[in-house]
């Protein structure tokens, strides 16, 4: 048995299509951090999703709320972006329809799609996440405000197959969202006591723009390239002014 975990805000454009996507799995349950675009009305006209709302603080207790509502030990772990491809589904199943010989937590590589095309190059290649797990042995480390990481108490595997990543729509959604992961960053920092620095500043987002675009070979995808090294360096750069104000504040 399985239960299939979301966590959504403004997902207009995905929730029809990953709902239906993992309607494979034996329970599906959506936390919405009240989205105002008609994302929960796409979600209440599906019967057997359970649908929570939740004012969202962090990726991680936003994570770890799904995961404390979930019937199942088995947990498919999903962002509104992804897509489980048919073969990826014959995998999962196998998985956990298995008496014995199972991992605790397997990782999944993600194809990134740039406007529904694949994106080869650009520090995504080696992309993967934990999305399948036992919920008894799993949960999300607190100290982790973005990127969230999942602590395994046990053994893990990873699957053949990839996950599909639909995650950039257009510049100016990416580009906030970078922002928004940027800011999230400056506050873990900030709770580790790290101070702003105009070195790191200036050094970091360009040193994360040319290893994405020289070192991971984000030249050979061309304009796409471009544009995503350049959004994923300004994440960085954007750590910076907020872990400055936040040091300010705390002063």
């Amino acid at each position: 048995m399985i239960t299939g975990l979301i966590i959504t805000y403004n997902e207009i454009n995905h929730i029809k299509d990953v709902l239906h996507n993992i309607s494979f799995v034996d329970e599906i349950i959506v936390v919405d951090s009240f989205s105002n675009d008609g994302t929960v009305e796409v979600i209440k006209s599906f019967p057997n999703v359970k649908l929570y709302q939740r004012k969202f603080d962090d990726f991680t207790s936003q994570r770890n709320y799904a995961l404390s509502l979930a019937s199942n030990n088995w947990i498919l772990f999903i962002d509104a972006d992804e897509r489980v491809t048919p073969k990826l589904q014959e995998e999962i199943l196998e998985i956990t329809n298995r008496q014995k010989d199972t991992k605790d937590a397997y990782y999944f590589y993600r194809k990134f799609f740039y406007k529904n095309k694949p994106l080869h190059f650009s520090g995504w290649q080696t992309d993967k996440n934990f999305r399948l797990f036992k919920k008894d042995k799993c949960s999300y480390k607190s100290e982790r405000l973005v990127h969230e990481t999942l602590n395994v108490n046990g053994t893990t595997g990873i699957l053949k197959n990839k996950l599909i990543h639909y995650s950039f729509d257009d510049f100016s959604k990416y580009k906030k969202k970078m922002i928004s992961y940027g800011k999230l960053r400056a506050k873990e920092l900030h709770q580790k006591g790290k101070k702003y620095s105009l070195f790191k500043l200036i050094f970091k987002p360009l040193y994360k723009f040319l290893y994405d675009y020289i070192i991971r070979l984000g030249f050979l995808d061309g304009k796409k390239g471009i544009v995503i090294c350049y959004l994923n360096a300004l994440s960085v750069y954007s750590r910076y002014p907020e872990l400055k104000k936040l040091n300010r504040n705390n002063n």
